[in-house]
């Protein structure tokens, strides 16, 4: 008896198809079609024996029998349906890339002369082969003729399962703010809308799933679902009501996220009944062991993402329907997927409020978990543990005490110096950043442990973040410390790296750096060190920010650092020879932005104050700059607004006329 498994059948196969009549070639696909189902080894054998192209060409002969091509297409999608295992990752790229099978389908579905049915398949098929990493998703939406058509076939008329495979198709490839702008206007929502409301889950599924890939970090697609409705009730509204204990558990939990990204975009605030009353316990209740390990994984994910920038969201989360047992439960969890998702919520959780912190690290044990976490072969786990030791350690008690008695930077140091992957480093820096703050038991330790080298080769890096986190992780490290740390920051990252930072395209960069400098120059030896090697560039780029379009808050570090200098120059006089600089004082004295204002003030008393030192040669720089004539006007201004007078200004204005009296008398007037 004739069977597949010998390999000269799949030849005979291969010739009946190419050539045989339509009787012979049909049963010659049956054949093919019954064997390749279910088996990976018989799909293997029809790719190397070179069948595709013929099975691809029978599907689009025009010539050939809609059985013949029913079957066709039959045996190209079993290559793609269901799980991994019905077609390996290698046997789908190989179709997808070697033989370019995605434009093929597409021909079919836009064919007018094609059956339903036969599109159908080809949508099913196409479904499929999206749900694969390797399909072509980039730009698919951007050819607007396949997406018109799309929504055509998604109307109203169309089968369920036409409708089905349309929505989960857009999801796949719904992947740029550019595709969910394509989509939104294509008219997609309106059709999501109606397929939303539709009695029957497996419709509502996928519609939902592909109106929270359109919303997501979406101002525009979010602005417009608050607008649309249908039969009578908008679209939050719907999404609000599938969050009922009425629906099953994915409706509910898709619509929660819908609400969520909504929200997150900007156009619902965290106080609306739908986000707090509604959204927030419904995720909660979906955190519940009761649910199948993807339903709480995703729950806990989002509600994460919910309540991530809301202090009063995390409040309300924290008393919700037991959600700090269900999560401290999922801890416990063998699912790397449902531990990662319960840290990433935990760290939400803790991310503003030092009491909810608190509760956590002494009803939960929280710290164990994430000891653990951080040794977790599963990366996303480890990931997710170092978050949550970041949202833990902007807490000043647990650094003082959690974090000392168990050692936390050790672990963590671990990581830093062995992972590469930037996720990770940038993750790991956030969280080092604040065990470097001055207070921070664990900030000696892991100085000691040589992590200077390495935050000043990261200021070079090419990724934003990571230069920004390694800056200021070395501004958190220099505030108050010893010569020696000072030093080796100087010596290992170089004032010429320092003065690049300070031009640097990020203005979050810039602050940072500036608070480093303003931190190396608050001791006389390391300004006379900075100052007699680069003064010229240092001024010169103090100049260059308090002349550029910068913020008030550059600006003001600005200030303060020629303040820093002022103060400690003990024998060069760096600042008040500077022309630009004493004009920029002057100017500065009457800006209207009081940040401005008292930092150009801090600067000119730590000028004035060292007047045992100075000649009158010296304090004539100050006349000559307008600096004593505006102090005297701004006096003057402020004694008679006391009102409206911060007290810092006054009292700084006090201390400069007590200061200047003795060379310039008529300040008193």
């Amino acid at each position: 008896m004739w069977t597949l498994a010998q390999e000269a059948n799949w030849e005979e196969l291969k010739y009946v198809i190419s050539n045989g009549d339509g009787v012979d070639c049909r049963e010659a696909l049956i054949k093919i079609k019954d064997a390749v189902i279910g088996s990976n080894k018989q799909k293997g054998a029809l790719i190397s024996h070179d069948l595709v192209p013929i099975i691809l060409n029978t599907c689009i002969d025009q010539v050939q029998s809609p059985d013949r091509k029913m079957d066709a297409l039959v045996i190209l999608g079993s290559f793609f349906a269901g799980s991994l295992a019905k077609g390996s990752e290698e046997q789908v790229e190989c179709l997808v890339k070697q033989y370019n099978i995605v434009p093929y389908l597409l021909k079919e579905i836009m064919s007018k002369d094609n059956s339903k049915k036969c599109v159908e398949t080809c949508l099913s098929t196409l479904r499929s082969i999206f749900g694969h990493t390797c399909a072509p998703k980039e730009n698919f939406l951007a050819n607007t003729d396949v997406l018109k058509h799309f929504l055509r076939l998604a109307s109203a008329g169309s089968s369920l399962k036409t409708q089905i495979c349309i929505t989960s198709i857009l999801v796949s490839v719904c992947q740029t703010n550019e595709d969910q702008l394509r989509l939104l206007h294509a008219g997609t929502l309106q059709i999501l809308s109606r397929m939303i409301c539709y009695d029957n889950e497996d419709i509502q599924i996928p519609a939902l799933r592909c109106l929270s890939c359109m919303c997501y970090s979406n101002r525009s697609v979010a602005d417009n679902i608050c607008v649309i409705s249908f039969q009578g009730r908008s679209l939050p509204d719907i999404l609000n009501s599938l969050t009922s204990r009425l629906f099953p558990a994915e409706i509910q939990l898709i619509a929660a996220r819908c609400l969520t990204y909504i929200y997150r975009s900007g156009t619902l605030p965290s106080t609306d009944n739908r986000i707090s009353q509604k959204a927030l316990p419904t995720l909660a209740r979906l955190c519940a062991e009761s649910f199948d390990h993807s339903i709480i994984a995703s729950a806990s994910e989002t509600l994460a993402y919910l309540i991530e920038i809301d202090s009063e969201l995390q409040r309300t989360a924290a008393i919700t329907n037991h959600l700090l047992k269900s999560l401290s439960d999922l801890l416990q969890s063998q699912d790397p997927g449902v531990k990662q998702a319960a840290l990433c919520c935990f760290a939400s959780l803790g991310a503003n409020d030092e009491a909810i912190r608190k509760r956590l690290m002494d009803t939960y044990g929280l710290i164990n978990a994430i000891l653990n976490g951080l040794k977790d072969s599963n990366s996303r786990v480890k990931l997710s543990a170092i978050r949550c030791l970041h949202s833990l350690s902007r807490s000043v008690q647990q650094l003082r005490t959690t974090f000392q008695d168990y050692t936390i930077w050790e672990p963590l140091m671990g990581i830093f110096t062995t992972e590469t992957s930037i996720e990770f480093l940038v993750a790991v820096t956030s969280t080092i950043c604040n065990l470097l703050l001055e207070f921070s038991p664990s900030k000696e330790p892991i100085i000691n442990a040589g992590i200077i080298e390495r935050l000043c080769q990261y200021t070079m890096h090419a990724d934003p973040s990571l230069r920004l986190n390694s800056i200021w992780a070395l501004m958190n490290m220099s505030f108050q410390s010893e010569m020696y740390v000072k030093t080796d920051i100087i010596n290992m990252l170089g004032t010429k790296r320092i003065l690049e930072l300070v031009n640097d395209s990020d203005t979050r960069i810039v602050m940072k750096t500036l608070g480093l400098l303003r931190n190396l120059l608050s001791k006389t030896h390391h300004v006379e060190i900075i100052m007699r090697a680069y003064s010229s560039e240092v001024l010169e780029a103090i100049n260059k920010l308090l002349e550029s379009d910068h913020s008030s808050e550059v600006k003001e570090q600005a200030f303060c650092i020629i303040g820093n200098i002022s103060a400690e120059d003990e024998n060069g006089d760096y600042i008040i020879m500077n022309n630009k600089i004493m004009a920029h004082l002057a100017v500065f004295l009457f800006h209207h932005d009081r940040k401005l204002q008292a930092g150009t003030l801090f600067a000119i008393y730590n000028l004035v104050h060292r007047k045992d030192s100075w000649s009158m040669e010296k304090y004539s720089r100050l006349s000559e700059s307008n600096i004593i004539k505006n102090v005297n006007e701004l006096n003057k201004k402020t004694i008679r607004n006391k009102a409206q007078c911060e007290d810092y200004i006054s009292r700084t204005l006090k201390q400069i006329v007590i200061q200047c009296k003795h060379f310039y008398p008529e300040i008193l007037q």
